[in-house]
């Protein structure tokens, strides 16, 4: 299942917001995990800062969408598969792909806003009553979208300012 599916039932939907949990945590990962590979030469307080807040906002953003699915009537998926849903559309290239964890943190905050951005447009396009409130699932949703926009740009001007 992908976002271009029509979001039709709590099923589909409930899937979709775990592929949103499942993104989280690869941005929560990553994030601590970059930290630790750099060298004493490369770590200083901003990285480490920039890096904090990309966890802290992944795990908000993960408790968020949780909240969102325990509303719905809609049977778990087995973590595996929806790993396997997200690696195959949504994180295709692992950190090592990147010439560095900006680069990478980029691309992760690049791919969680298009995944909202995309999941906001099928849910608007579909005329589906979900066991949740409708605009109370947007209004998360959107909100999301933007804190994951603000990372991007955020990343960006951090990016601008060391080169």
């Amino acid at each position: 299942m992908t976002v271009n599916d029509r979001v039709s039932t709590d099923n589909q939907l409930a899937r979709l917001l775990q592929i949103g949990i499942v993104l989280e945590e690869v941005v929560e990962v990553r994030a601590a995990r970059h930290y630790e590979t750099l060298s004493a030469d490369e770590r200083d307080a901003d990285v480490e800062e920039l890096l904090d807040e990309a966890r802290e906002e992944s795990a908000d953003h993960r408790r968020r969408l949780e909240a969102l699915i325990d509303q719905l009537d809609a049977e778990a998926v087995p973590l595996e598969e929806i790993q396997r849903l997200v690696e195959a559309r949504y994180a295709q290239t692992g950190p090592e792909g990147f010439d560095g964890i900006l680069y990478d943190q980029l691309h992760g905050e690049e791919t969680a806003y298009k995944f909202y951005d995309d999941l906001i447009e099928a849910i608007e396009a579909s005329d589906t009553d979900y066991a949740l409130d409708r605009e109370e699932l947007l209004a998360t949703l959107k909100a999301i979208r933007e804190e994951e926009a603000d990372g991007v740009e955020e990343v960006t001007k951090f990016m601008e300012r060391r080169a």
